[in-house]
């Protein structure tokens, strides 16, 4: 992120910046998903068999009055040796979740055909993924967010080869994190505080990258995890 005298805001709500939060716990005493079951084969059986299970988070508490939104992210799982998955950092000046690490995506607009075509909209939009490389596989539960944003998160399979080209009012950059580090429970950091008299309780999956720490944290990670229970399942 940004040097220690210049730090990106990370949340709209005053005078809190998660990174300073301790952490409560991290879940080091559960498996990581084996990684047979990451390979692109194996994500689409998953997928046109899904098992029984439960996601772990749905709602956040609310820090906003406006009415909801409805939205869609991608979950673009990058077809490589090693599985990646890619995310953005958003910019610092957006009204919403600035600087803050995400998935691209954003509301669902009135010609979008529904969830999945919003997400593969906002992915062209946001970074230039072109919808050639994309398998969408399905969609994770919905998320709704503290912000009130009603979230269908939608998993696709990306192919190698794509060139990508950054919406720079939206995306100040974008990084692929191995998908075996995401899907292990001793990288997800558990934490709770106290705000406006709500408590919250949110993960984080701090991933550095090449000296860089891409703080994972919020909404993002709380998909990411119920994607880690569907997997593990």
């Amino acid at each position: 992120m940004s040097s220690s005298d210049h730090i990106t805001p990370l949340s709209k709500l005053p005078n809190f910046d998660p990174r300073t939060v301790p952490v409560a716990g991290v879940d080091a005493h559960l498996p990581p998903v084996p990684a047979e079951r990451l390979r692109a084969q194996a994500l689409r059986q998953r997928f046109a068999a899904p098992p029984d299970w439960q996601p772990e988070v749905r709602v956040e508490p609310r820090f906003t009055r406006r009415a909801p939104a409805q939205a869609a992210v991608l979950v673009p799982l990058v077809v490589r040796p090693e599985p990646t998955l890619l995310l953005t950092q958003r910019t610092s000046h957006l009204a919403n979740h600035s600087g803050q690490i995400a998935f691209p995506g954003g509301k669902v607009d009135p010609t979008d055909a529904d969830a999945v075509d919003a997400a593969l909209r906002e992915a062209e939009e946001e970074v230039g993924l072109a919808r050639d490389f994309v398998q969408v596989l399905g969609t994770l539960p919905i998320y709704t967010t503290g912000s009130a944003f009603v979230i269908t998160p939608v998993v696709a399979l990306v192919q190698p080869g794509f060139t990508l080209t950054l919406n720079e009012g939206e995306v100040a950059d974008v990084f692929e994190v191995p998908l075996s580090f995401i899907l292990d429970p001793a990288n997800h950091r558990r934490h709770a505080m106290e705000a406006e008299g709500v408590r919250r309780e949110w993960f984080s999956m701090p991933y550095q990258d090449a000296g860089v720490e891409r703080f994972i944290w919020g909404a993002t990670a709380g998909m990411l995890r119920n994607f880690y229970r569907f997997l593990a399942a």
